[in-house]
């Protein structure tokens, strides 16, 4: 396990982390959606993901996709 900062890299819900990125979100939809157009936006990011064997209908992010997620996106 891995800490930096106050976050802790984890395994994550994917509505869970998408959550501690956008705590005002209306909904978890909503949150996840952000948090996908993030992502999706950052095509070194959605690239590294896909490298590193990210299932697209994944619940959890790994220890290891959080870690990129927070690399190219920094702490929520």
């Amino acid at each position: 396990m891995i800490i930096m900062s106050n976050f802790e890299i984890k395994t994550y819900g994917k509505s869970e982390l998408a959550l501690l990125y956008f705590p005002n979100a209306v909904s978890t939809t909503g949150a996840l959606s952000n948090l996908n157009f993030w992502i999706s936006g950052n095509a070194q990011l959605a690239k590294e993901l896909y490298d590193c064997g990210m299932p697209e209908k994944a619940k959890y992010f790994t220890p290891r996709e959080v870690a990129l997620i927070v690399q190219y996106l920094g702490e929520p």
